[in-house]
């Protein structure tokens, strides 16, 4: 259990002979660069303070001269689960999945290969979308669109929940992913200039919101001789309505749409129908969509493809209504969680839910399907992982209530 000194300590982090609040030098980097630069030079890394002794950060400066802060590779799991670095062991990520060649960090940032051009020629045939298949033996070379969302998701650790974190909004959403992608390139591009993350309305930002969405679209969308660019954009989905021409997508915070051709809208809901499932809104759930897109000849913004997510209420991802529920638990329990996400892997197996304020950390399945063989198989095979680990487990069959699923010592007095 985190000690109040710790807490206190979890997100205060040092740079060369001084310690300072997280949130300071996410805030002000800009204000910070010369001891950044002083920290790089005669240190060589920076340092979280969530453990004693302190561990090891990786100081990374963009092209722009924008210096950021990243935990040190392989280490994630030795931060306090309530830090900002914390991360889960590698074999719970779908984030192994690929070669550097694909996602390539370095202490001048991110580089992602997308297995989407972000541009085409309008003379020429529709380029086909890079495969991110894993071939048997090889890891991923690109990166797709739900690989980005999830990558985005986790780097952000919007993945994860603690109780010790303030309630978290599309405010805290957008602060987090737009620091995030400051120190990004995508397919050789600036990430901040191929991703509009839509950012949380406020009355008084109104104007210059729909000022720096009309700047995207044109700087980023509009057509250049025979070469046509597309972007990324993304948001929350808060209304899907069919048109006179194909289906209209409304996003939260958001003041224009976005268009797609019923084709389109169909094969997405194929892809993603827990996203799309009617039972998630009664539960408060989300829905998150990375929109692929481009200008159609009249002007409006085309969807070309898109990755959705279903979310809970406070934006961890979810595979299905159920989850959504047990997420809702967890959080009102106070419990400290992370839910696993897969990226492009669809095959790979993992926990619903890893609860982080156990030591060693205990885990949660949510059995929804009933009555399909290969379901039950793969059900069996995770009960017997878990039990030949002697790890702790809860288990909801949602043809039942919901388990108790307070931390032991709480739950029983």
């Amino acid at each position: 259990m985190t000690t109040p000194f710790k807490a206190d300590r979890a997100d205060r982090v040092r740079l060369a002979d001084k310690s300072l609040p997280l949130i300071v030098l996410r805030e002000h980097a800009t204000d910070y660069a010369p001891l950044f630069a002083r920290a790089r030079a005669e240190v060589g890394h920076g340092q979280c303070l969530c453990q004693t002794p302190a561990l090891r950060l990786v100081i990374r400066c963009s092209r722009a001269g924008r210096y950021h802060l990243a935990g040190w590779p392989g280490e994630g799991e030795l931060h306090d689960p309530s830090c900002s670095f914390h991360k889960l062991a590698s074999e719970l990520t779908g984030r192994d999945g690929y070669s550097t060649e694909a996602i390539h960090e370095s202490d001048d940032g991110v580089a992602i290969r997308f297995s989407a051009a972000l541009a085409r020629k309008l003379s020429a045939p529709e380029p086909a979308t890079t495969s991110t298949e894993q071939r048997e033996g090889r890891a991923r070379r690109t990166v797709g669109l739900l690989g980005l969302l999830h990558w985005l998701w986790e780097e952000t650790q919007l993945t994860a929940w603690h109780p010790r974190w303030r309630r978290r909004t599309w405010w805290v959403c957008h602060a987090r992913l737009s620091e995030q992608i400051a120190g990004c390139s995508i397919n050789h591009e600036e990430l901040t200039e191929a991703l509009y993350v839509v950012p949380p309305f406020r009355e008084q930002y109104a104007r210059r919101n729909i000022a720096a969405f009309e700047t995207f679209r044109i700087a980023r969308l509009k057509r250049r001789g025979d070469t046509q660019r597309r972007g990324l954009i993304l948001g929350e989905i808060r209304d899907v309505k069919p048109t006179r021409y194909g289906i209209r997508y409304a996003l939260a915070h958001h003041h224009g749409a976005l268009f797609a051709s019923t084709a389109l809208d169909e094969r997405l809901r194929r892809s993603y129908r827990p996203a799309f499932s009617a039972a998630a809104d009664e539960h408060g759930a989300r829905r998150i969509g990375l929109f692929l897109v481009e200008l159609s000849p009249k002007g409006n913004v085309r969807v070309v493809d898109m990755a959705a997510m279903l979310v809970s209420k406070l934006y961890i991802p979810a595979d299905s209504s159920h989850e959504v529920i047990m997420a809702n638990a967890l959080t009102d329990a106070g419990r400290a969680y992370v839910k696993p996400v897969r990226y492009d892997g669809s095959d790979l197996v993992f926990p619903d839910f890893v609860l982080t304020d156990d030591q060693p950390h205990s885990y949660v399945e949510v059995y929804g399907i009933h009555g399909r063989e290969s379901y039950d198989q793969r059900k069996r095979v995770k009960q017997a992982h878990y039990q030949r680990q002697g790890a702790a487990l809860i288990e909801w069959d949602v043809a039942y209530s919901l388990p108790d699923v307070r931390r032991r010592g709480i739950a029983g007095g």
